[in-house]
């Protein structure tokens, strides 16, 4: 089986491995319910970090940035079951049920959900599909699954009306604070724009008014400053943060400092070596 597996192509994946892996970035385009099944998660975004085993369940609201750990328990294995609650199908739910939101929501953007005998029920109820490859489940049994999981929710947690079916496109947010925070995920500038509410044009403007450079040039800046920063004061090697403060690979990185600072960094790591002896 590959990992992940489409369950319901596009809306119901399982994933499952059986050694660490910690994704370098990942986007969140629509509000995603994830059940786990076995092993830890650590999601961690610019605001939270949030950890959860098996039997827990998490809802991760739309239209973020952040990385996942997956760790599998000593000598077993790692398994969780990832629903997009795409907002096509929130929108029919809201004309079938008569449900919408009633006021803006304005708690966490990550919220774990209080398990209880009806969640846990329909968790169980999917585990033996996602483990057969979804090979018997139709794409009418997927959805009605997807709309039983939101109405369990809604029964959880009814304040999640306002999470859920909030369908106003993403407000003009604080640019700098937004940025600053959130630098060290590698994505294209389009995104950036997108989750800040902003046209490409106009991010790109706005930008250039906040911090007088480029989007490109600062976040090339800044990324290499904090690694130099993380090298030399914290003695952290590079194979350890290139990839946390966005960049695609160890050698790219490597040119990038050098061109930067005249010095690769692998060359500030052996003096402060030195140093310590």
């Amino acid at each position: 089986m590959t990992s992940p597996a489409e369950i319901l192509p596009g809306v119901i994946f399982y994933s499952y491995l059986s050694t660490e892996r910690k994704e370098k970035v990942c986007f969140w385009n629509h509000h995603t319910l994830i059940l786990q099944v076995s092993g830890q998660l650590i999601m961690e975004t610019s605001g939270q970090s949030i950890s959860m085993t098996g039997g827990e369940m998490l809802l991760i609201g739309k239209n973020q940035l952040g990385t996942l750990t997956k760790t599998p328990l000593p000598g077993g294995n790692y398994e969780t079951i990832v629903i997009s609650l795409q907002e096509d199908l929130l929108r029919k739910i809201v004309l079938e049920e008569k449900l919408e939101a009633d006021r803006k929501y304005i708690g966490p953007p990550n919220i774990l959900i209080p398990s209880n005998e009806f969640l846990q029920g329909y968790f169980q109820s999917i585990v033996p599909y996602a483990r057969s490859s979804g090979a018997e489940m139709t794409d009418e049994m997927g959805i009605l699954k997807v709309k039983e999981g939101v109405k369990l929710l809604m029964l959880a947690l009814p304040g999640l009306r306002n999470f859920l079916f909030d369908f106003s496109e993403p407000y003009k947010i604080d640019l700098e604070k937004f940025m600053l925070s959130n630098y060290h995920f590698n994505v294209p500038i389009e995104k950036f724009a997108q989750l800040t509410g902003r046209s490409l044009a106009g991010f790109k403007r706005d930008f250039q008014k906040t911090f007088g450079l480029p989007p490109r040039q600062w976040l090339q800046n800044k990324r290499l400053n904090v690694a130099k920063f993380l090298i030399e004061i914290k003695h952290q090697k590079p194979s350890a943060i290139y990839l946390d403060l966005g960049f695609e690979s160890l050698s790219h990185f490597s040119h990038s400092f050098k061109k930067k600072f005249g010095k690769a960094p692998s060359e500030l790591t052996h003096i402060y070596s030195l140093s310590d002896l």
